[in-house]
């Protein structure tokens, strides 16, 4: 989230300099190599108790292995902390959990935050010894006695937020505890730690604890079929842990408001970029980045048997058959793959653009790396944040020989998929207190929703799809779909709603910004997590994109083979996840999780999907002049010399380094997806243009109207350098809007019934 700001630095003439003090790599020292190939923790020690009484609903029957891929999904973070310390640190101000867990949130971190307060704890009534607020026990609820069932050493302690667990740091020495000490006031309270840049601000700041990641995190969610009374604080079992984090505001855990007035800084380039991504979306590549600023839903994993049984074969034997995975390379050495296709495993597409194309397990283990698990090997790969050198294929056998972190999540895998298989079933509306209000009672209207839903929507919105040889979208598929929706009662049971397959961008028409992604090609950072086939698919043909400055249209082309894919999401509980597409734009996130709600938001978003309302033509842009920021502690002073050469403005008293004016309204992607990996030619005009004309901006003291037509005659100049130039967030999917306002309406009802 942070490249845009850095990239454009380096159009000072200084990019080398800044790149090597902002961005380094600070590697450890190569270790000897490992005797095992699969290095542990022997203190270590598995919970294996269920410490999450009435989640997902009750009758669930776990076993001890259940119980075992439940614990690692929701309270294990293995070394994850050491990731976010580093961020907390190196992050220009941002991305500290430490304060995304201040116990005086906790009132209000759901409608703020859009995270989940965890049951049995409540606000400290003081600061600890550190003058950190963090949340503690309820007394006599049982559910605030979690921590005295969990091996402090394997999973940390609770934080009073779900997902996000407390340890020690281990970098907090004496001399680190000295000086933090220092700040603490007479009341207790390091105030300085939350209400001054300039001290929370330092690179070498050390703090107390370190703050690890769960998948929880991004997975729990108020349960749509058991809502909370008081959103604010829920019990175990008004949570599910498979629907998503759904109200998730990433801007608030990343980029809260100015301690000093308790405002959100406009004037921040950077709260511009991370506002750009709504509710409810995350951006999984702003660590490891692809410079693209693609933020995506974390939606619901639901009907797990139906959606692997629509997954390819996997093969060792090179192949280009439809419906085989293609496995190759550092693939190979994850855990017990080679046995698993030699049994017949299934590979389902877990991420959107279907490149995590391994398997399931495979891409469960993952997961653990992306939020910063295996951290110490990890971090060698890839420059975080800013980029500005290539990536490097993290080796999945390099961490199995030299992170226990990662090999407890990998053995532990098999357990969590098991788990989700068993317990992520489609959460339905008539289940849900007053749901059945909701449901037409017509069933003349129900039989032409189906109807609708066979003809139009059935060919990639189906596991059950025509027999081999028939195209779906045949009209000999369409009538085979039209028999089944009617005769066959069953078959909307047991049915992923998804028919698994990668579909062209071009052919979807939604925005193509999530397809481009490029992380898991050959040699870069995830390349041990894609397949052959993945790494060799069609490029996709050219597309239309807009160029909202004159509202012209150009022709773009999504890089190499691989990318420029989506599979169609699963309908399920399609009522409870508003809004839609894979970026959240279609429908207005109301932030209620109450069945009420859900449906207000479910109409709004349905109708826009089908155009019985207007969609909006939405593009993220700066909602004020803003400003590219970097506090002076992060520039050596050669940095700051050269700079107050060329642009002695740029510096401020304080010694910060202030980057702009870049006017209002200007799209936010148009600077966050400049690619400083692609044409050095292209890239190094772009950034001259770009700064040459903030300059003139702000020299000339123009107002908004006039730096926006200044800026149109460098946007060429950005395009060009653009890794994916797609401005237009809610377009595409047209799918089904031309139909008769009546189908329209008969498809909504049967599409609740979800």
């Amino acid at each position: 989230m942070l490249r845009a700001r850095v990239g454009i630095l380096a159009g000072f003439g200084v990019a080398l300099i800044v790149a090597g003090a902002l961005s380094c790599k600070h590697d450890d020292a190569v270790p000897a190599k490992p005797v095992e190939r699969y290095v542990h923790d022997p203190k270590m020690k598995e919970t294996m108790v269920d410490v999450f009484p009435g989640m997902d609903g009750p009758n669930l029957n776990l076993t001890q292995e259940d119980i075992r891929g439940r614990i690692v999904w929701n309270i294990w973070v293995g070394d994850s902390g050491l990731m976010w310390d580093y961020l907390a640190q190196h992050g220009f101000g941002t991305a500290d959990l430490l304060k995304t867990i201040d116990s005086r949130r906790r009132a209000h971190r759901l409608a703020e935050i859009g995270i989940i307060n965890q049951p049995g704890f409540q606000a400290a009534a003081k600061p600890d010894q550190y003058g950190l607020f963090i949340d503690e026990p309820k007394p006599n609820d049982p559910d605030g006695q979690i921590d005295s069932k969990i091996d402090y050493h394997t999973y940390g302690r609770s934080s009073g937020v779900v997902g996000l667990r407390i340890s020690d740091n281990p970098n907090f020495n004496a001399a680190a505890k000295a000086e933090w000490m220092k700040h603490v006031g007479p009341d207790g309270v390091n105030h300085d730690f939350y209400e001054k840049p300039e001290y929370f601000n330092q690179p070498t700041l050390v703090r107390p604890y370190i703050v690890g990641m769960a998948c929880a995190f991004c997975h729990v969610g108020p349960d749509p079929v058991r809502p909370p009374a008081d959103p604010e604080n829920p019990r175990w079992e008004n949570l599910n842990d498979y629907v998503g984090a759904q109200y998730l505001k990433v801007w608030a855990v990343f980029v809260p408001p100015n301690p000093k007035t308790g405002k959100d800084d406009e004037e921040s380039f950077v709260w511009q970029l991370i506002h750009s991504n709504p509710q409810g979306t995350l951006d999984t590549s702003f660590i490891a980045t692809d410079y693209l600023n693609n933020p995506g839903t974390m939606n619901g994993v639901y009907s797990l048997p139906q959606r692997l049984s629509r997954g390819s074969n996997a093969t060792m034997t090179a192949t280009t058959a439809p419906g085989f995975e293609y496995i190759t390379g550092g693939a190979l050495d994850l855990r017990n793959i080679q046995d698993e296709i030699k049994k017949g495993m299934k590979v389902p597409r877990v991420l959107k653009q279907g490149d995590d194309s391994v398997g399931f397990t495979a891409a469960l283990s993952r997961v653990y790396v992306n939020i910063g698990g295996s951290w110490p090997e990890w971090k060698k790969h890839f420059n975080p944040l800013v980029g500005g050198v290539p990536q490097t294929p993290v080796p999945v056998k390099t961490m199995q020989q030299t992170s226990p972190s990662w090999n407890w999540s990998e053995e532990r895998s098999p357990y969590l998929a098991g788990y989700l298989v068993k317990v992520a079933r489609p959460l339905l509306l008539k289940d849900a207190p007053g749901g059945s209000a909701y449901l037409t009672a017509d069933q003349n209207l129900m039989t032409r929703g189906k109807t609708v839903f066979a003809e139009n929507c059935a060919q990639c919105h189906s596991s059950k799809q025509p027999p081999e040889g028939t195209d779906p979208s045949s009209d000999a598929g369409k009538a085979w779909f039209r028999n089944q929706v009617q005769s066959d009662p069953a078959f909307f049971t047991d049915n992923f709603l998804s028919d698994e397959r990668p579909h062209g961008a071009d052919y979807i028409g939604t925005n193509v910004t999530r397809a481009a992604a490029t992380n898991a090609t050959r040699g870069h950072i995830w390349d041990n997590f894609s397949s052959e086939t993945y790494k060799t698919r069609k490029q996709v043909k050219p597309v239309t994109l807009l160029n909202p400055f004159d509202n012209t249209t150009f022709s773009y082309q999504i890089e190499g083979n691989g990318p420029g894919y989506y599979r169609p999401p699963s309908l399920i509980s399609l009522w409870s996840s508003a809004p839609y597409l894979h970026n959240n734009t279609v429908g207005e996130d109301f932030g209620d999780p109450s069945v009420a709600g859900r449906m207000r938001a479910f109409q709004d978003g349905i109708e826009r999907m089908l155009l019985l309302k207007p969609r909006v033509n939405k593009i993220w842009r700066t909602t004020a002049r803003s400003y590219i920021n970097v506090p002076g502690g992060y520039l050596p002073a050669l940095v700051t010399s050269v700079i107050k050469l060329k642009d002695p403005k740029a510096i401020d008293g304080s010694g910060n380094l202030r980057i702009g004016p870049i006017p209002k309204g200007t799209p936010v992607n148009l600077l966050a997806n400049l690619n400083l990996e692609g044409d050095r030619l292209k890239r190094d005009k772009a950034i001259l243009s770009i700064v040459l004309a903030l300059a003139d901006i702000r020299i000339k003291n123009m107002n908004d109207e006039q730096a926006t037509e200044r800026l149109k005659a460098v946007v060429p100049d950005l395009i060009a350098a653009n890794k994916c130039p797609d401005f237009v967030e809610d377009k595409g999917h047209l799918f089904g809007t031309k139909l008769p306002e009546s189908d329209k309406r008969a498809l909504i009802e049967l599409l609740k019934t979800f």
